[in-house]
C-alpha cells in the first residue's frame, strides 16, 4: 500500500495512451490503481471535436442501487438516446445486497458485465488498490471526449475532491492523485426535527454538543411515548459515518493521525462517544443496535422520534405527502449539525456517485453517459421535476437554481441548512483506507458495546489496538 508509482512510469503510459489513441481510436489505456495522477499531467486532447453521437449504435450496462436518485435516472435514460444514439440498460438491487453484487462483478475483470456502477465515494478506497476503477482525470480534460458545456468546476470541491485519491492510505491521500468517479447526488448530515413541538417548548436546535445531549432528553421528558432523537446503531459502518461522524469531526477528534495511527481513544474520542452514548440510552430508540438508515428515516417519518441526526434527504423524503405520518408533514425542520467548541462546523457527507468498470471495453460511450447523467441538464431535471427527488445538487448552479429553490421553500429551513453546511468543512471526514469498511464496522461494534456497559476507555484502548493490528497485517502500518 506503500509504494508509489513512479512518474516516469506515469509518463511513459500517457505517451503509450496518445500512440494508441491516434493511431486505432482506442480509450485512453488504464492506469496503475495507485499510480499519483493530477488533473494537470493528463494527457494533451487528441485532435477532434467533440460529438455526442460519436458511439451512435453501442450498448452500454448499468448497475444501480434502488434509490430516489436511481428513478430519475431511469425515467430520463431515453432523452440520453435521443441525444447520442446510445442504447442502454440495467439492472437495479437494494441496498442491502448492492454492494456485494458490485464486488462480484467488478472482480471478474475484462469479463464483467457492467460499463458504469452507483458508489460511495468510500468505496473508492477498496476498488481502486484492486484495479476495478477507470481513472477519469483523461477524459474530463480532453475537449474531443468532453462536452465544452459540462463545467466539471461547477460540482462543489468538497464532493469531486472527496473523490480523488492517490491510492495510498493517510489523512493527506484525498483531494489529490486521479478522479475516480463523478459526484452525482449527496447527503449532508445534519439535524432535522419537529418544528411544532419545538415551538410548543420554546425550545431551539442544539449549538452544541452538551445541548445535544440535554434537548434530546429533554424532548424525551415532553413526549415519553417518542424517541427525543434517533440515529444509526446497527452493526455497520453505516452507523459511524452519519451523525456520530460529523459530531466527531466538528468536536476536533480525528480517526487517524498522520502516521495512521488510529485515534479513537484518545481524550477528545472518548469524551464523544460517551456523550453520544448517554444520548442514545437516555434519549433513543429502545431497539437502536438495529437502527439502519430506514428505522431511523421511518421513525421520524411515523412521529416516533422528536428530532433525526442524520442524511438531510432523509428528512426531505418523510416530509412529503403519502410518506409521512399526519402533523409530521409540513413540522419537520433543519440545522445544521452542533458545533465544535471552537466553532467549527465539519460535515460529513454520504455522495452518491458514478464510476467507471475498468473492465468495460466501451469506455469512451461510457463516459458520454457519466457526463450527461452529472451534466446540468439532467440534474437540473431531476431536482426541479415534481416526479423526481433527486436532492441535494452537487452543482453550485442548480443549488442557485430559482426553480430547484422555490421547490424546497416548503422545506423549513432546508435551504439555509445547505447552504452553511456547504460553506464550512463539507466533505469525507475519514481517513481513507483500504480496510476502511472493516475496521468502521469494528468501531460500530465498540459503540455497542459501550451502549451495553462497556467501560468506554477501555472499550476504545480494546479498538486502537485491534485496529493497529489490522493495518499492520495489510502493511499500511510497520
Amino acid at each position: 500500500m506503500k509504494t508509489k508509482t513512479t512518474y516516469l512510469v506515469v509518463a511513459m503510459l500517457v505517451i503509450l495512451s496518445m500512440v494508441i489513441s491516434a493511431c486505432a481510436g482506442a480509450a485512453p489505456a488504464p492506469q496503475a490503481p495507485a499510480a499519483e495522477a493530477p488533473a494537470e499531467q493528463a494527457a494533451a486532447a487528441p485532435a477532434g471535436e467533440f460529438n455526442w453521437r460519436a458511439h451512435e449504435g453501442e450498448t452500454l450496462k448499468l448497475l444501480l442501487n434502488q434509490h430516489p436518485y436511481q428513478q430519475a435516472l431511469v425515467g430520463e435514460l431515453p432523452k440520453f438516446t435521443e441525444l447520442t444514439g446510445i442504447d442502454v440498460t440495467y439492472d437495479v438491487f437494494p441496498e442491502q445486497n448492492y454492494f456485494d453484487k458490485v464486488t462480484i462483478d467488478l472482480q471478474a475483470g475484462d469479463a464483467s458485465t457492467y460499463d458504469v456502477f452507483m458508489t460511495g465515494a468510500y468505496m473508492i478506497w477498496q476498488y481502486v488498490p484492486a484495479g476495478w476503477m477507470e481513472p477519469l482525470e483523461g477524459y474530463i480534460n480532453d475537449p474531443s471526449k468532453t462536452n465544452a458545456d459540462y463545467d466539471f468546476e461547477d460540482i462543489l470541491p468538497g464532493l469531486r475532491n472527496s473523490e480523488m485519491w492517490t491510492g495510498e492510505a493517510g489523512r493527506d491521500s484525498m483531494g489529490a492523485g486521479s478522479q475516480w468517479a463523478l459526484p452525482w447526488g449527496w447527503e449532508a448530515n445534519a439535524y432535522m426535527y419537529r418544528k411544532d413541538i419545538f415551538d410548543a417548548n420554546g425550545l431551539t436546535p442544539p449549538a452544541n454538543i452538551d445541548e445535544l445531549v440535554e434537548i434530546s432528553k429533554k424532548l424525551k421528558e415532553l413526549n415519553p411515548e417518542m424517541a427525543g432523537i434517533v440515529v444509526r446503531g446497527s452493526l455497520n459502518w453505516a452507523t459511524i459515518h452519519p451523525g456520530f461522524m460529523t459530531m466527531y469531526a466538528s468536536e476536533g477528534c480525528v480517526d487517524y493521525d498522520e502516521n495512521m495511527i488510529p485515534q479513537m481513544n484518545s481524550p477528545c474520542a472518548v469524551e464523544v462517544t460517551k456523550k453520544w452514548i448517554d444520548m442514545v440510552k437516555s434519549a433513543g430508540p429502545e431497539a437502536w443496535t438495529t437502527y439502519t438508515w430506514y428505522q431511523a428515516g421511518s421513525d421520524f417519518g411515523a412521529g416516533k422520534a422528536a428530532s433525526l441526526f442524520d442524511a438531510d434527504i432523509l428528512g426531505f423524503f418523510q416530509n412529503q405527502e403519502g410518506a409521512g405520518a399526519e402533523g409530521v408533514v409540513g413540522n419537520i425542520a433543519w440545522a445544521p449539525g452542533p458545533r465544535g467548541p471552537e466553532g467549527q462546523l465539519n460535515t460529513n457527507v454520504w455522495i452518491w456517485s458514478l464510476a467507471m468498470n475498468a473492465g468495460s471495453k466501451k469506455k469512451d460511450a461510457a463516459w458520454l453517459f457519466m457526463q450527461w447523467a452529472t451534466g446540468k441538464d439532467f440534474l437540473t431535471t431531476a431536482v426541479v421535476e415534481p416526479q423526481y427527488t433527486m436532492v441535494n445538487p452537487v452543482r453550485q448552479s442548480i443549488i442557485d437554481n430559482p426553480d430547484f429553490q422555490a421547490r424546497m421553500e416548503a422545506q423549513t429551513d432546508y435551504m439555509s441548512t445547505l447552504q452553511t453546511i456547504s460553506e464550512n468543512d463539507m466533505r469525507i471526514q475519514f481517513t481513507p483506507s483500504p480496510i476502511f469498511f472493516e475496521t468502521t464496522t469494528e468501531w460500530a461494534q465498540a459503540l455497542q458495546d459501550i451502549y451495553a456497559g462497556a467501560d468506554a476507555q477501555e472499550r476504545l484502548d480494546a479498538l486502537v489496538k485491534s485496529l493497529s493490528e489490522q493495518l499492520q497485517d495489510v502493511g499500511i502500518l510497520e
